[in-house]
């Protein structure tokens, strides 16, 4: 069984792969229409979807003119183009679209006369400007690529350093959750304390009063008695109940301190292996970014 580093270590190289720019190349070579075969010019358009840079190419032809271009055989022609970088004039254009595992290969052949072709033969300065056109028509579909890959490994990567923003906040969150709490504790702590000394106080009148009660004969004074002894009792009441209050309080914090102390680590754990995945994704986005600075300088 493969090792894990093994697996990861091949993971990484194949996104390596992917991100490894290759070269466009332009070279001469021809194209059969019908009987004929005619001078053309080929480009290679690496990694980019055929049906991507067939639609890309069908558009640029019949951008400017009412022409549309005809499909017979995967070979694609049409009459009067307009291409202002090659020709003021309408052209006609043969070509086809060829898909290579990997790379795709454009051959186009521009009749800028009838049956004169753009080739070394016709003019260096149209056979220079069809080569930059093909090459540029390459490049931009490239770009689009390599900028589409580096975009989507840049949202990987800001995607793991709002994860860790996220982790860094709530160890935060915990951290102040466990001073919180200690203060509540503190504070019920002493609320108990001074709870308790008002029962001392509270029993220590309660008696002495029910004592003197019960000597006393019925009358006003008695009632008075009765009605001092009731506050007393509601007094009592009450201690009784904020300490009560208090001890739920404390028992609720110390959950939550327990709790929060329980996560810290776990966070911390988390937050050591999003680092080291932002450490990785961003040597992959390096890689991209890298990538299409590379194509854009063709």
């Amino acid at each position: 069984m493969r090792s894990l580093y093994t697996l990861a270590i091949t993971a990484l190289l194949s996104v390596f792969s992917l991100s490894a720019q290759k070269p466009i190349q332009v070279f001469d070579d021809s194209l059969q229409i019908g009987n004929s075969v005619i001078p053309s010019i080929s480009v290679t358009i690496p990694e980019v979807d055929y049906e991507k840079a067939l639609k890309t190419w069908i558009r640029d032809l019949q951008s400017g003119t009412k022409s549309k271009v005809m499909t017979e055989n995967k070979q694609m022609t049409i009459f009067g183009a307009k291409i202002k970088e090659l020709n003021p004039n309408p052209i006609n254009v043969y070509s086809k679209l060829e898909n290579y595992e990997g790379e795709l290969l454009l051959t186009a052949a521009f009749e800028i006369k009838k049956d004169l072709y753009i080739a070394k033969s016709s003019g260096e300065a149209e056979y220079v400007k069809a080569q930059n056109y093909l090459k540029t028509f390459s490049k931009n579909l490239y770009v689009d690529l390599a900028k589409s890959q580096a975009d989507a490994e840049e949202k990987k990567l800001k995607d793991l350093q709002r994860e860790l923003s996220s982790l860094e906040n709530e160890k935060t969150r915990l951290q102040r959750s466990i001073e919180t709490n200690n203060t509540t504790i503190a504070q019920e702590k002493e609320n108990i304390v001074v709870q308790n000394n008002e029962l001392t106080i509270v029993n220590a009148e309660l008696d002495q009063n029910n004592s003197e009660l019960a000597s006393m004969e019925a009358g006003t004074a008695q009632k008075e008695k009765m009605n001092l002894i009731k506050e007393l009792e509601k007094r009592k009441k009450k201690a009784l109940s904020s300490i009560e209050s208090s001890e739920n309080k404390i028992s609720k914090a110390t959950a939550e301190i327990e709790k929060a102390t329980n996560e810290i680590p776990r966070n911390e754990k988390m937050q050591e292996k999003v680092r080291e995945q932002i450490q990785e994704q961003e040597a992959v986005y390096q890689k991209f970014a890298d990538k299409l600075k590379t194509i854009r300088s063709y």
